[in-house]
């Protein structure tokens, strides 16, 4: 059973992503599923750190991205998902490909959600966990 409450699919996350930072940092969706999203994100010139390693903190906009897209396209027509909390557990270091992360929902609630998202590279290996909570405003 799918948890989308509004019409969701690559090719609006992609138009809506158009000149903003994902775009920029050239990440990418890839598949929406009934109760997932997922995108990736390369690991290149805009987005290692200076030891040649994935910036952590790109791995958290790629989470943030992908649980708040999720949040968005889940709530009811009207509603609105802000951003409350998101940590980010870095497991492993990528130098090169992509990685991809995936946006479950741990809890979609009538005030609050929660979602994990889970990082992983080429090999499938995580790299990051990350678990974003967010808040969800009534229409005024």
């Amino acid at each position: 059973m799918s948890i989308w409450k509004q019409p969701i699919s690559v090719e609006i996350l992609t138009q809506l992503s158009k000149n903003t930072a994902i775009s920029h940092l050239g990440m990418e969706f890839v598949e929406v599923g009934d109760d997932f999203i997922r995108a990736r994100a390369p690991v290149d010139a805009r987005t290692v750190q200076p030891y040649g390693l994935l910036h952590g903190g790109v791995s958290v906009v790629l989470a943030e991205t992908l649980g708040s897209c999720g949040a968005a396209y889940s709530v009811p027509d009207g509603h609105r998902a802000v951003g409350l909390d998101i940590n980010a557990n870095h497991l492993r270091g990528a130098s090169s490909g992509w990685v991809t992360g995936t946006a479950r929902p741990v809890h979609l609630g009538r005030t609050t959600q929660v979602w994990q998202i889970d990082i992983v590279n080429e090999a499938g290996q995580m790299v990051c966990a990350s678990r974003l909570t967010v808040s969800v405003l009534a229409p005024r």
